[in-house]
């Protein structure tokens, strides 16, 4: 239970303090660490990622850093890919989902390195207005894969909404965070939808590590803005790099720990 509380705090921050993050280190924490198979931790993974991130938005919201179109487009395409990630995952093998997902997080760790692109201006113009004929198909399309993604992996796609968001749609990095919590948590619902009855939750286990992650969550909150975020967006990326390698090592060595 220790173990449970102490991820817990760590997914919640990341969270609190990113926009996202937390969704990427949920599943491995929950597999690895508080000792569920794969099938009962993609579903934990999405309850406790949704509702830390509901509770890290209110902040967000409060502060005028959400662009709800944006978000909306985000969520409503998010969700219908859900539930095709998760009819993908359930017919492949635990193992080859895990080194999937460990190539993930290593490209999403590179693309936080390279720091922010000059494209996508449409949805961030100088001006402040948004170019919906050039930034509407750019959020479909990636509302779409990361929504099936968080069907296939069981994360709530923050740590691929907020690369999207910057490099792609051009928003600033306040914007970028309080968009991604929303999107998240819309994500979160419909993946966990989508593997209800997948596994059975371990009530105790999921519900430590939830309010952990809830309180991580306020308490990065609280100081995410006078942090700098280039700083943390590289470090963010390094611990990604060293999660993703103990992912590929516990795959390949231990494969029997996520079945």
């Amino acid at each position: 239970m220790t173990i449970s509380l102490g991820l817990g705090l760590i997914v919640g921050a990341l969270l609190g303090l990113f926009g996202g993050g937390g969704s990427v280190l949920a599943v491995p924490a929950l597999v690895y660490g508080a000792g569920l198979p794969l099938r009962a931790a993609v579903p934990a993974s999405l309850l406790v990622v949704g509702i830390s991130s509901a509770t890290a938005a209110v902040a967000r919201v409060r502060a005028g850093q959400v662009r709800w179109r944006i978000a909306a487009v985000f969520g409503v395409t998010g969700a219908a890919a859900a539930f095709v990630g998760a009819a993908v995952n359930r017919r492949l093998d635990p193992a080859i989902v895990l080194i999937g997902f460990a190539a993930l997080m290593v490209a999403a760790g590179a693309q936080m390195l390279r720091g922010r692109s000059r494209l996508g201006a449409d949805c961030a113009l100088p001006s402040g207005g948004t170019n919906w004929r050039g930034c509407l198909p750019k959020a479909l399309g990636a509302g779409l894969g990361v929504g099936f993604l968080t069907g296939l992996f069981g994360v709530g796609g923050g740590f691929l909404i907020i690369p999207a968001l910057v490099l792609l749609l051009g928003l600033p990095m306040p914007a970028a965070v309080g968009t991604s919590l929303v999107v998240i948590v819309t994500n979160a619902v419909a993946g966990f939808a989508a593997h209800a009855g997948d596994g059975a939750l371990d009530v105790p286990v999921v519900a430590a590590f939830t309010g952990a992650a809830v309180v991580g969550a306020l308490g990065a909150g609280r100081v995410a803005d006078r942090l700098p975020a280039d700083r943390l967006r590289r470090w963010f990326a390094y611990l990604v790099f060293a999660v993703a390698a103990f992912v590929v090592a516990q795959a390949v060595l231990n494969p029997s720990a996520g079945g």
